[in-house]
C-alpha cells in the first residue's frame, strides 16, 4: 500500500513539474524562434510611449510604428503638449522625414533603417538579442528578458533589456542604459500586432502630410537650390584668435544699419547684432566636460532672426538657432540622424555640422572636433527656454 502511494506521489511530482514547465523556455530555443520570427517577419504595426532620460526634465513622445515587407516603413513621434509630430517614411520613393504642421519634407539618399537602429523598431530588437552571445536571459512573468548590447548612433547608450511576450514574441518594454546602468530612453507598447493589413497609403508621402500639404515643399539632397536655410551644408573654420570654430568662413562686413554681416558659403546672410523680431532661443542643458559658453550673439541668418552661442574649451563648436518665417527648405545632405525625439543631419568630414528642425525652430551644431556622440547629447539637451 505504501509502495502504491509513493507510486502515485512521484507521478503527481512529475506532472507538477511538466505543468509548471509549460509555457517557459530556455534562451537557446527561444533565440532559435526569434530567428525564425525574423524571417518571416510581414508586416507590424505598434504603438506605445517612449520616454527620455537625456535632459533636465523627462520628455515623453507617443510612438506610432507601422513595417510592410520588404522596405516600407512609417514611424510618427508626437509631442501632445506640444502637438507637434514628426513622421519618418520609406517608401519606393526613398527616404523621408516629415514636418506636417510646418508642411516640410526632406528627402534622404539613405538606406535607413538597415545602417542604424531603433529602439522602437522589432528588426533592430530582435537583430541585436540575435548578435549578442554574450545576452543575458530572464524570465519575468509573462514575458521572456534579454539584456544585451545597444548598438545606436548615441555611443553613450550600453546595453538595453527587451521585454517580449511569451504568446507571439511581441516587444512589450524596451530600457536602454548608459554605461553607468542609467536608463536613458524607454519604450512601453501598449500593443503590438503581427501581421497587420496595411494599405499602401499608410507609407505614402502626400497622404501623410495630410489635405493641407497638396503641394508640400520637398527637398532633394542633390538639388542644387540659390534659397537655402540653414539645413544647407556649409563649411567652418577657425577663429584664430580663440581656437573657436565659427559658422562661415567670411570676414564681417558693417551693413547700413551699423550691425555686421557675415554670408556663408552656401548664400545664406548671417547678420549680427540687434534684430528687431523677437527670437526665443532654447539653451543645451549639456556641456561635454572642460566646455563652457564663450558668447552669444543675436543674428539673421538667411533672413531669419536667430542666436549663435559659441563654446569653447577642450571642445569648440557653435549652436544657431533660428526661426524660419516660410515653409522653404533646403537640401538635407548628410547621414540621417536618430536624436530620439526628432531626426536631423550630419554632414561634412573636418568640419561637421548636425542638422534638425523642431516645434518650427532650426538648429544647427557646427564642429571641428567634437565627437559625434557628444553632438547628439547637446543636440538632446537643447529643451529648456533660454534665460537672459
Amino acid at each position: 500500500m505504501r509502495r502504491r502511494f509513493s507510486l502515485i506521489a512521484a507521478i503527481l511530482l512529475c506532472l507538477t513539474a511538466v505543468l509548471a514547465g509549460c509555457g517557459t523556455k530556455d534562451a537557446e530555443s527561444v533565440v532559435k524562434e526569434l530567428d525564425k520570427t525574423l524571417t518571416n517577419l510581414g508586416s507590424y504595426h505598434g504603438k506605445g510611449t517612449m520616454t527620455l532620460f537625456t535632459g533636465q526634465q523627462p520628455l515623453e513622445y507617443q510612438v506610432d510604428v507601422s513595417y510592410q515587407k520588404p522596405q516600407y516603413y512609417r514611424i510618427a513621434l508626437t509631442n501632445a503638449k506640444k502637438d507637434i509630430t514628426q513622421i519618418v517614411l520609406r517608401n519606393d520613393e526613398g527616404v523621408f522625414v516629415l514636418t506636417p504642421r510646418l508642411n516640410k519634407v526632406f528627402r534622404f539618399q539613405s538606406d535607413w533603417p538597415a545602417n542604424q537602429g531603433q529602439v522602437y523598431l522589432y528588426q533592430t530588437l530582435v537583430q541585436s538579442i540575435l548578435l549578442d552571445n554574450s545576452r543575458q536571459f530572464a524570465v519575468d512573468n509573462d514575458a521572456y528578458v534579454f539584456d544585451v548590447m545597444a548598438n545606436y548612433q548615441n555611443g553613450s547608450l550600453a546595453r538595453q533589456k527587451i521585454w517580449l511576450n511569451k504568446s507571439d514574441y511581441a516587444p512589450s518594454k524596451v530600457e536602454v542604459s548608459d554605461a553607468n546602468a542609467a536608463v536613458m530612453v524607454s519604450v512601453k507598447f501598449d500593443s503590438f500586432e503581427f501581421g497587420s493589413k496595411l494599405e499602401k497609403s499608410v507609407f505614402d508621402t502626400q497622404t501623410n502630410m495630410g489635405a493641407a500639404a497638396d503641394k508640400p515643399t520637398t527637398a532633394e539632397p542633390d538639388s542644387d537650390q540659390s534659397n537655402t536655410n540653414v539645413n544647407a551644408e556649409t563649411d567652418t573654420n577657425t577663429d584664430a584668435n580663440t581656437n573657436n570654430t565659427v559658422d562661415s568662413d567670411a570676414t564681417a562686413n558693417p551693413d547700413n544699419n551699423g550691425t555686421s554681416s557675415e554670408e556663408t558659403d552656401d548664400g545664406s546672410q548671417g547678420t549680427l547684432g540687434p534684430i528687431n523680431k523677437a527670437f526665443t532661443a532654447m539653451e543645451p542643458s549639456y556641456l561635454p566636460d572642460g566646455v563652457s559658453e564663450k558668447d552669444q550673439q543675436d543674428i539673421v541668418f538667411g533672413g531669419n532672426a536667430g542666436i549663435i552661442i559659441r563654446y569653447a574649451g577642450s571642445f569648440d563648436y557653435t549652436l544657431i538657432q533660428t526661426q524660419p518665417k516660410d515653409v522653404a527648405v533646403s537640401a538635407m545632405k548628410g547621414d540621417l540622424i536618430d536624436l530620439g525625439f526628432t531626426y536631423g543631419s550630419i554632414s561634412g568630414d573636418e568640419q561637421r555640422t548636425l542638422t534638425w528642425t523642431y516645434d518650427g525652430t532650426e538648429f544647427r551644431i557646427t564642429t571641428g572636433n567634437l565627437p559625434q556622440n557628444e553632438m547628439i547629447k547637446v543636440a538632446q539637451s537643447v529643451q529648456g527656454e533660454m534665460s537672459k
